[in-house]
């Protein structure tokens, strides 16, 4: 997994949260750069690689300073090829969660929403496409991250959410058919999303989970 590989950087960030960078991040990085293209193709393509990797990791600071706000330490931020998380060092309540939740895609829509609007300010046309692309980069972000799948944003924000009004295994339990709905649509949709968007979608959710979420019990 992206996820458990051995970091090959690390650093402070903010609030003193550690940093770490995994080797698999360069195969993100072959997607945005290509190889062998003329040195226009190279400079947005490292430009857009470079925006996406700092949209991305405000995301998870977003998640970490939902954890510290509330007191709840955090062991690490990870940007892999996967994308990134934010690593707790100790249990959060329910309601605890749903801030720490949707701190990352509100970083996000807050992105979008500072780019978008001075975009148009720019005289430079390197700057306001940049600043355009950086708007829209983060709204597809944020509206990925809200589906309700895991292990997504959206999917544990709908689980949490659901919880304030049902027992907690029904909420985990109609969280899980959501889920499995959505996951046996994924397929489709992302064939959809290549021929009318033309990218591809590096993600799959996954099946055994949400059938595991179905058969929850008290």
């Amino acid at each position: 997994m992206f996820g458990s590989e051995n970091p090959i950087l690390e650093f402070r960030g903010p609030w003193g949260v550690p940093i770490q960078v995994g080797g698999s991040l360069m195969l993100l990085a072959l997607i945005f750069v290509p190889l062998g293209g003329s040195s226009d193709m190279l400079f947005y393509g490292l430009i857009s690689f470079g925006m996406l990797i700092a949209s991305i990791f405000l995301h998870e600071l977003g998640h970490a300073w939902g954890c510290l706000i509330q007191g709840i330490p955090v062991r690490r931020i990870m940007l892999y090829g996967g994308g990134g998380f934010c690593e707790r060092s100790a249990s959060a309540t329910p309601y605890e969660e749903e801030l720490i939740v949707a701190m990352g895609p509100i970083v996000n829509l807050v992105i979008w929403a500072v780019a978008s609007l001075l975009a148009p300010m720019m005289a430079d046309p390197t700057m306001a496409w940049a600043l355009y692309w950086l708007g829209q980069m983060n709204l597809f972000l944020a509206l990925f991250n809200l589906l309700p799948v895991m292990p997504l944003d959206g999917g544990k924000l709908f689980q949490l959410l659901l919880m304030r009004f049902m027992p907690p295994f029904a909420a985990t339990r109609l969280a899980g058919w959501i889920g499995l709905f959505m996951t046996v649509l994924w397929i489709p949709m992302m064939i959809w999303v290549y021929f009318t968007l033309g990218f591809v979608l590096f993600f799959i959710p996954p099946f055994g989970l949400h059938v595991q979420m179905t058969r929850a019990t008290r």
